[in-house]
């Protein structure tokens, strides 16, 4: 407990330091909610990757990793792809541009500006007010998972004693103490799982021997995930299985091409000040994603290995069924106290840095994207950053109440469930907003709403991860899923994502283009 404490302690006191950093710099609107558009290329990759990794990364899908394998460790490679390079090169650099060009600060409001639209604003923003808590709770389930673990805490007193942490240093820090903050935080997380992953390749023998002892356990695989296709834990599951179409198109795909139009990521774009300034930040970006999901998902699997010696049982025998526990109670026994106790701190930087950054965007939204939107029809207001604290407030309570409600083993579904749900809703009109000019606000419309509404009738009819769950299938038709399968495996995104650029091409083409000057002063300086 010593350890802890003296952890901790150091650790909050640094955290504190670095939002009144914030809180200082901070004097106008701009600054609060693009921390003027002035951030370090370096403190702007390790916010933007600490953000991107979360404990959602860390306990969630670490404990799938060690539940399906050595196959989880292709989102590390699509992480890099997809959130990384094309984030930063496809669509950083002219979203930088072109939020300057329109005076946005958030990414709904770079859409409603681009497509001179209040509507889809609000609606982005509605979005993000509804569904980013979801996403919110899942950070924390992860982080107070652990703590219940180890402390031996209720779960829910751990859940609440951390939300109202991380809520107090963002309502006082705006985006610059969020930034400063999660850039440390990132720090943190980078150094202790490279520990991790040292200490746990040590332990099994090295690379090559720890691969080959995790494969010697593919005959202790329960018969229900065999029957689902799983064939080893390295080695991806068996190909059109109901198990390879449920890891490739949710756990893969689902986050994987969904971090694009994450509106907590794509406004860390806005905050640089040149191309140049973008362009230095990718390599760190991209080194932080390796040494941190890529360990990550590695230590997972080869959790299976360190429980099935110990307790002679593979990882998620040794948690009763609860994913969420497998690292948590890896940690706990694996290490001595000291480490287990800056360990926890790491979960603590990465539930911080994650959730600062969105409650910062629900915060924003409620303000710049609903309020000023449709209260108040575009005009804006001295109270902006008033009003942003209060949607941080509301997100509290109701990441509060869907954290206490979720069922265990949540942590990597829901995750996957936002991306997915906001890859399906904003890539299309954000990508031809960027690129094409002849995009319309009609297009832009019919593109995000059908993408949104097409993804949750996906996932409460068909996708049987949640419509089981749910039940509403079940209530109404009689079956978890309205389609066998493999549709009940494909992930809503898959299905939604490219309907919705088809709409989007085809409403634009038919319909009114926005204005000349709003599209020559969109792209004047791309």
């Amino acid at each position: 407990m010593f350890y802890l404490i003296t952890f901790t302690f150091v650790y909050l006191a640094i955290t504190v330091y670095f939002s009144y950093l914030g809180y200082k710099k901070t004097t106008t609107v701009s600054d609060y909610l693009l921390a003027g558009r002035q951030v370090h290329p370096v403190v702007m990759a390790l916010s933007y990757g600490s953000t991107y990794i979360s404990t959602s990364a860390v306990i969630g899908f670490g404990g799938i990793s060690a539940l399906y394998g050595f196959s989880l460790t292709w989102l590390t490679f699509l992480n890099i792809l997809v959130g990384v390079w094309i984030a930063f090169v496809v669509f950083g650099k002219r979203t930088r541009k072109m939020g300057k060009a329109l005076d946005a600060h958030t990414f709904p409001e770079l859409l409603g500006r681009r497509y001179e639209s209040r509507f889809i604003q609000g609606f982005a923003g509605f979005v993000i007010l509804v569904f980013m808590p979801l996403y919110t709770a899942a950070v924390l389930i992860g982080i107070s998972r652990f703590i219940e673990v180890y402390m031996k805490i209720p779960f829910s007193t751990a859940f609440l004693a951390f939300l109202l942490i991380t809520a107090c240093y963002v309502i006082w820090g705006g985006l610059k103490g969020v930034l400063y903050t999660s850039a440390f935080q990132g720090v943190i997380m980078v150094v202790v799982m490279i520990g991790i992953g040292v200490s746990t390749y040590s332990s099994v023998g090295g690379i090559v021997p720890g691969h080959a002892a995790l494969s010697k356990l593919t005959y202790l695989l329960p018969e229900n995930l065999k029957a689902m296709g799983h064939s080893g834990f390295t080695s991806m599951p068996t190909g059109g299985s109901s198990l390879w179409w449920y890891v490739i198109t949710t756990m893969i795909m689902g986050v994987g091409i969904g971090v694009i139009g994450q509106p907590q990521l794509s406004v860390r774009f806005m905050t640089l000040k040149s191309d140049r300034e973008l362009n230095r930040s990718i390599p760190f970006t991209a080194l932080f994603i390796i040494f941190t999901t890529g360990i990550a998902f590695a230590v997972g699997a080869l959790t299976n290995v360190f429980f099935y010696g110990r307790f002679g049982q593979l990882s998620i025998q040794a948690v009763s069924g609860n994913v969420d526990k497998i690292i948590p109670l890896f940690i706990d026994i694996f290490y001595p106290q000291w480490f287990v106790a800056l360990f926890l701190v790491t979960l603590m930087a990465a539930a911080m840095s994650a959730n600062s950054s969105q409650f910062h965007a629900i915060g924003t939204s409620l303000s710049r994207d609903i309020f000023e939107q449709a209260l108040l029809r575009g005009r804006s207001v001295a109270e902006t950053t008033i009003v942003t604290r209060v949607g941080i407030v509301f997100s509290i309570f109701a990441t509060l109440i869907i954290g206490l409600l979720l069922p265990e083993s949540i942590v990597a579904i829901a995750t996957a469930f936002f991306f997915s749900l906001c890859g399906a809703t904003f890539i299309p009109a954000y990508l031809f907003a960027l690129y094409w000019k002849r995009a319309t606000k009609t297009g832009a419309k019919a593109s995000i709403l059908c993408g949104f509404f097409l993804s949750l009738l996906w996932m409460l009819l068909v996708h049987e991860q949640e419509s089981k769950a749910i039940g509403l299938a079940r209530y109404l038709f009689s079956s978890d899923s309205l389609l066998g399968h493999p549709w009940n495996m494909i992930d809503p995104q898959v299905i939604a994502l490219p309907v919705s650029f088809v709409v989007f091409c085809a409403v634009s083409y038919f319909s009114q283009p926005v204005k000349t000057e709003t599209i020559e002063s969109a792209f004047r300086h791309i």
